[in-house]
């Protein structure tokens, strides 16, 4: 497969490619308008900025053998992009959507958190 240039992808509905591997580092125009359909905007907790000035960023760094697709992919305004990287938060996706973990000199208990903004909580239902 590797001799070929065999190239894993993952389809979502009528065949529309969700995940690229390792083919491009970039995130193409289509996945990127997968992430702003899913993200809205900028997706750490509390931000407000909208998904065109926002920036694709790979939840597993793609220097460390992350994939280019929606499920390790997600928007960030380029000040949150960076302080992902300063601060060391980890982010992890839950049901499609982004969650953020604070690393312990930030919060000790390090809770998860995420951006209310875009993706409203559902309310929960009466037991």
């Amino acid at each position: 497969a590797c001799d070929a240039d065999i190239i894993p992808v993952l389809l979502g509905g009528e065949g529309r490619i969700l995940d690229i591997g390792r083919a491009s580092r970039l995130f193409p125009p289509h996945l990127r308008k997968a992430l702003i359909a899913r993200d809205l905007g900028c997706a750490f907790p509390g931000c407000t900025i909208p998904a065109p000035w926002c920036e694709a960023h790979h939840i597993t760094y793609w220097s460390r053998g992350g994939t280019t697709g929606t499920e390790n992919g997600t928007l960030l305004c380029s000040h949150h992009h960076h302080l992902i990287h300063k601060e060391a938060w980890t982010i992890r996706l839950r049901t499609g959507v982004p969650w953020f973990i604070p690393p312990p000199h930030i919060d000790p208990g390090q809770k998860p958190r995420r951006n209310h903004y875009f993706t409203p909580a559902r309310p929960t239902r009466a037991a």
